[in-house]
């Protein structure tokens, strides 16, 4: 799994959600968005990577949402 790759398009996803009025909405609806439409191993990936690596590439708003809803996107 490219992390690269998964960064850049939650990162995209991020931006789309960050423009959102209510952000603790944008929050869970980012993260049902990305448990909707990423296969469960994407989601793991991305997962360990805020984990392992403190996501520091991604996005405030995205790494915000993982770190508070994380618990969704587990298979």
């Amino acid at each position: 799994m490219n992390i690269s790759h998964l960064i850049k398009m939650a990162n995209q996803i991020g931006a789309f959600f960050s423009t959102m009025p209510d952000q603790q909405q944008a929050s869970k609806d980012l993260v049902s968005h990305i448990k909707r439409f990423w296969e469960p191993r994407m989601r793991r990936a991305l997962l360990q990577y805020v984990e392992q690596e403190g996501g520091a590439q991604l996005s405030e708003v995205v790494l915000a949402a993982v770190k508070e809803h994380g618990a969704e996107l587990v298979v």
